[in-house]
């Protein structure tokens, strides 16, 4: 694996101009990374990622790099752009290893992290770094948010997760496990026993209903539900996965592993309208995934879906409406449905707390730095956007960190 990565990266052409660093949302300093590589200087070269992502290492792996650094690489247009990811997961894998946080804890400094996803995790270890004394509370027992329970193992090992939190450790922060805020402590409870500033980063956990009849009975599941832990599942022997995002392919590749034999993606749109990344969509290919285009659902009984056949048409603003035609009802016949429509942010902190503004969807409304309503309350990740990508998470949440720290030290 080493050899074939040095070749890979003594094909990089070093451009003056680098497309690929400014394809990464988070601006890896990519031509560095691949000359401290081949200079032997893999530990400055990690060191330098971590500096940049506190996440590189798990962003090597389920980034969208054919749409960022791998996209935007200047080889790619004729020929093979390098393995930016390949090349970038292994410094980070290694430098995980030796990296020993330092931290210098100020209790005069302490921040309130709620959610231990990418958000939350990004935040703490930019803060942690900087002397603050942070605590980090989450609803799971595990870290990770989405990371931990939202990607299969297949896709992310779990291990990863735990090395992290090993750092996070060493750095002197604090991780409060099964803790939901809001019905037991709230906020205003953090900020009674001296937290100076509170941070939100709780994801997007309930599940988008269809609404349609027959979504309640006991075939019925939700994606993100499923994939928080799949062994607990019995689906028979046929699934139809409802939607066509990157969480329903997931969905699909998970249920085929844990051995159901017909697993079938149902999407009212066509190849062209589906929202899953190229490389997902093809890797669930590859697995067996099989797929019916422009059927919608309308109702679900004991026997599986009745959909209706759709036309994909444009509005005037270029988005796909997914229109039904009249008279074309079918039943697609399957043991369990799963559906995987997206998800929205739960309210047990906004229902608790008051002075935080929130939108219609009820995700939270903040400033491009991530201030929310009210004072000393900052938020990001999911929870603020919607379901984006990892690097996205962190991309936003090192600029909401530097507010947190602008606030807590007075310097505006």
């Amino acid at each position: 694996m080493a050899k074939s990565l040095i070749a890979e990266g003594k094909r990089c052409l070093q451009c003056a101009n680098p497309k690929c660093s400014k394809g990464c949302p988070v601006h890896t300093d990519i031509k560095e990374m691949i000359n401290l590589f081949l200079q032997n200087d893999i530990l400055k070269a990690g060191e330098m990622l971590f500096q940049n992502n506190p996440l590189s290492l798990i962003c090597s792996i389920v980034c969208p790099h054919e749409k960022q650094c791998e996209g935007n690489c200047v080889l790619g247009i004729k020929g093979q752009a390098i393995q930016i990811s390949e090349i970038e997961n292994y410094i980070s894998d290694y430098y995980l290893n030796f990296v020993k946080p330092t931290h210098h804890k100020n209790t005069g400094k302490r921040v309130g992290i709620i959610g231990a996803g990418p958000a939350g995790i990004t935040i703490a270890f930019i803060l942690a770094a900087r002397g603050y004394d942070i605590t980090i509370f989450d609803a799971h027992d595990k870290i990770g948010g989405v990371l931990m329970y939202g990607i299969p193992e297949f896709r992310l090992p779990k291990t990863i997760l735990d090395r992290i939190k090993n750092k996070m450790v060493e750095m002197g922060i604090k991780i409060r496990p099964n803790t939901l805020i809001g019905p037991v402590l709230t906020i205003d409870d953090l900020f009674r026993d001296g937290y100076k500033a509170v941070f939100i980063g709780t994801g997007v956990w309930k599940p988008k209903a269809l609404s349609i009849k027959g979504e309640s009975l006991g075939h019925v599941h939700y994606a993100i539900d499923y994939l928080k832990n799949p062994s607990v599942y019995d689906l028979g022997e046929s699934v139809c996965v409802i939607g066509a995002g990157n969480v329903a392919m997931d969905v699909a590749r998970t249920a085929i592993r844990k051995g159901v034999k017909d697993v079938t993606i149902l999407y009212r749109g066509d190849m062209n309208s589906i929202a899953a990344d190229k490389s997902e969509l093809e890797y669930a290919k590859i697995d067996g995934v099989k797929f019916e285009f422009l059927k919608k659902p309308f109702e679900i009984t004991d026997d599986g879906v009745l959909y209706q056949q759709t036309i994909v048409e444009k509005d005037e603003w270029g988005h796909d409406l997914f229109t039904p035609i009249q008279n074309t009802e079918q039943l697609f016949a399957c043991e369990t449905v799963i559906v995987s429509v997206s998800q929205g942010p739960r309210n047990n902190i906004v229902s608790t707390t008051t002075g935080i503004d929130i939108n219609k969807g009820g995700l939270v409304s903040t400033d491009l730095e991530g201030r929310t309503t009210r004072e000393g309350v900052f938020a990001s990740g999911d929870v603020v956007t919607g379901a984006k990508t990892v690097v996205e998470a962190v991309r936003v949440s090192k600029a909401v960190a530097d507010a947190i720290d602008v606030y807590v030290t007075g310097q505006a």
